[in-house]
C-alpha cells in the first residue's frame, strides 16, 4: 500500500515557493494492550475521579490549571489558550541555509518525507540546488496549531524535514561531571584499535529488528493457541576490572570467529 499524505504546505524562501505533501517517515510499531477486569475479563476504561468524593468527573466539567512554584493554581479557559495559538499557515519558511551536519543528533525529534504537490519541476529544482550546494535548510512552520522548527535535507533524492527540539529541551554536556578514568597506555590503545577494526561494518537497518516486539507477538500467539510459556533466565557476564585482559579476551574471541 502506498504512503498517504497527512498534511500539505509549501516550502518558501525569497520568491521561491515549492508545494509539498507531508508523509510520515517513522511509524509506531509498539504492541498495545487493553486492560481487563480480572474478575470477568471485561475491558475497563479510564475515568477522571474526584479524589474527595470518588465521583466520576466528565471531561466537559474539568478545567485546566497550572501549579506555580508558589503552589498557586492558575486556571486557564479554552478562550485563554485559543488567544495565544499561532496563526494558521501552510508556509514552511526557510530561515537560513546551513552547512551539513552542524545540527547534531541531540536536536533531532521526528522526520517527515516531503513529496511534490502538483509542481514536480520546482520540487526537482530544489532537490538539485541542495545537492549542488550541500546545504541544509533551517525551517519554521505551523502545523495543526503547533509551531515547529526543523532541518530540511535530502535522502535518496527526496526532501526530508526533521523537526527539532527547542532551546532548553536539550541538556548541555557541561552539566555532566567530567570523566576521570585513566587514559589507555599504548598497548591497550593498539588492542582497542584492532578490536574496533575487526568490528567495523556497514550499517544495515534490516539487521536490527525489534526483537522484544517479536517475542511479545510470539508469546501472544502461543497463549492464543493454549500453549505454555517457559521462563528462561539469562546469565549476565560479570564485567572485568582489568582493561587489558578484557581487550585481550575480546580480540581472542573475534579472531576465532573471523
Amino acid at each position: 500500500m502506498s504512503a498517504r499524505a497527512f498534511w500539505k504546505g509549501a516550502i518558501s524562501f525569497g520568491a521561491v515557493r515549492v508545494p509539498v505533501k507531508f508523509y510520515a517517515a517513522v511509524a509506531d510499531r509498539s504492541v498495545h494492550f487493553r486492560l481487563l477486569h480480572e474478575k470477568d475479563r471485561v475491558p475497563v476504561k479510564q475515568a477522571m475521579v474526584n479524589p474527595e468524593t470518588d465521583d466520576v468527573v466528565a471531561y466537559a466539567d474539568a478545567e485546566r490549571a497550572y501549579v506555580t512554584e508558589d503552589h498557586d493554581w492558575v486556571v486557564l479557559e479554552d478562550e485563554d489558550l485559543d488567544s495565544i495559538e499561532p496563526d494558521a499557515s501552510r508556509e514552511v519558511e526557510i530561515l537560513h541555509f546551513l552547512p551539513p551536519r552542524v545540527i547534531d543528533h541531540r536536536w533531532y525529534l521526528r522526520p517527515y518525507y516531503l513529496g511534490p504537490d502538483g509542481d514536480d519541476d520546482n520540487y526537482a529544482a530544489l532537490v538539485g540546488a541542495l545537492e549542488k550546494t550541500g546545504k541544509e535548510g533551517l525551517a519554521h512552520w505551523v502545523m495543526r496549531k503547533k509551531e515547529y522548527v526543523g532541518a530540511l535535507r535530502l535522502h535518496a533524492g527526496y526532501l526530508v524535514l526533521v523537526s527539532l527540539r527547542h532551546a532548553g529541551e536539550v541538556v548541555s554536556i557541561e552539566e555532566l561531571e567530567a570523566p576521570k578514568g585513566r587514559k589507555l597506555d599504548q598497548k591497550e590503545l593498539d588492542m582497542a584499535s584492532e578490536l574496533i577494526g575487526m568490528l567495523k561494518a556497514e550499517f544495515d537497518p534490516a539487521e536490527y529488528q525489534n526483537k522484544h516486539r517479536e517475542r511479545i507477538l510470539d508469546l501472544i500467539e502461543t497463549k492464543r493457541r493454549g500453549g505454555s510459556v517457559k521462563i528462561r533466565l539469562i546469565k549476565q557476564a560479570k564485567p572485568s576490572g582489568n582493561v587489558a585482559k578484557a581487550l585481550e579476551a575480546s580480540l581472542k574471541r573475534e579472531r576465532k570467529s573471523a
